[in-house]
């Protein structure tokens, strides 16, 4: 069994795939999480390249939110898309990216992703609201891993 399967319990991991479910209720942007064991490279160009490799930025309307952990190097990053970096405020994601932080540092992992998702659909409501007649769920709301 790998790390990664580790990081979580398979409750644990539903727990955050029905966040993500009730945070894309808020919003039309798209929200994943990727846990991957190891890479060198700085989290946020890491991120970068996996919110491609998932095709995060195939969405209509440029609204991915990846959410990503490195187990081994204990980094975390949370990007978007350039719909949503267009119309937002260079720090928009600084407060969810703390609140995440605060509980992964209290080995709360599971609770860390519930509250960031949450509250990331929750800011992107603003801009991005969630359209009951024309939404659509675009990107799995699984976790990948690598």
């Amino acid at each position: 069994m790998s790390k990664t399967e580790d990081f979580l319990t398979k409750a644990e991991e539903q727990e955050i795939v029905q966040a993500i479910v009730e945070a894309e209720k808020n919003t039309s942007g798209e929200i994943r999480v990727h846990i991957e064991e190891n890479n060198t490279k700085p989290p946020v160009e890491r991120a970068q390249e996996v919110f491609h490799i998932l095709k995060m930025d195939a969405t209509e309307l440029k609204n991915g939110v990846l959410f990503y952990i490195c187990m081994q190097t204990k980094s975390f990053a949370i990007i978007g898309d350039q719909g949503i970096d267009k119309l937002v405020e260079d720090d928009f994601w600084d407060c969810t990216k703390d609140l995440v932080i605060s509980h992964f540092k209290k080995g709360e992992f599971k609770l860390g992703l519930i509250n960031g998702i949450l509250r990331a659909g929750e800011r992107l409501k603003k801009y991005f609201p969630y359209d009951h007649e024309n939404d659509t769920n675009e990107l799995s709301n699984e976790i990948s891993r690598n």
